[in-house]
């Protein structure tokens, strides 16, 4: 799918972030995602991993600090760096009225794609995330799970290098969840470069090479899962997670 890239996906250097209300969420936060990694971004409520997404997508404005997606610098190559990037938020933003084939090839064409490209790209998207079947009906027929399976087909139709995802198995099955993160590995394996967050932190153990956990806006690990792990050894990320976090409060 895409050719092996030397570049990192995602350089953020020492970003951060102050609301008008005073609130610091972001305190210099720096990493690197590879590129073709599968990076899980970890925190709890309130550590300031939405607002890196949101600064990343060019929706949240930064205070300071520098981000680049694949060597373009997202202030001075704005529109170039978001073309690199599929976004699956957290809310799921889907009109319910429309088919679920036009929700994807419309998307397409806010990227120029034309029709006779996106349909098919469409089509396949949907059918290998199990909604080919249901692909004429319109949005409100899915279900939860099926919604953010949705998401997903939408912010891969025109083909970013690096997808995001914000907390997208959210109140979706385990079965669903499971065939989900198939499928998103066997894109990882094909050269695409994933960031997540979850609060599942099992399937981040399972599915990310890489991992940093934020808390109140600061950068408390970056590092490989299997380092992570062996440093605490016998520990789950769960446990690790709750320690480092209940810590840092402290």
């Amino acid at each position: 799918m895409h050719e092996p890239h030397t570049t990192p996906a995602l350089v953020i250097t020492d970003l951060r972030k102050t609301y008008k209300n005073k609130t610091e969420a972001l305190k210099g936060v720096s990493f690197t995602v590879p590129a073709g990694d599968f990076f899980a971004l970890l925190g709890p409520n309130g550590a300031g991993k939405t607002t890196i997404i949101g600064i990343i997508t060019g929706l949240v404005t930064k205070t300071a600090g520098a981000v680049s997606v694949f060597g373009h610098d997202s202030d001075r190559e704005t529109e170039l760096s978001k073309t690199h990037i599929g976004l699956v938020g957290q809310e799921i933003n889907i009109n319910p009225f429309e088919k679920i084939i036009d929700i994807v090839v419309n998307q397409g064409g806010y990227y120029g794609i034309p029709r006779s490209v996106a349909i098919p790209r469409a089509k396949k998207l949907l059918t290998d995330l199990g909604l080919g079947e249901k692909m004429m009906h319109n949005a409100m027929t899915l279900s939860g799970g099926m919604k953010r399976r949705l998401m997903i087909a939408r912010a891969l139709v025109h083909e970013p290098k690096f997808l995001i995802l914000d907390e997208p198995t959210a109140g979706v099955d385990v079965e669903l969840r499971r065939s989900m993160w198939n499928y998103l590995r066997s894109l990882t394996d094909q050269g695409l470069t994933i960031l997540l967050t979850t609060h599942y932190l099992e399937e981040a153990e399972q599915l990310a090479k890489h991992v940093a956990i934020i808390h109140k806006g600061e950068l408390l690990v970056n590092d490989s899962m299997q380092n992570l792990l062996a440093a605490h050894e016998g520990h789950r990320l769960e446990d690790i997670f709750l320690k480092l976090t209940t810590t840092a409060t402290v």
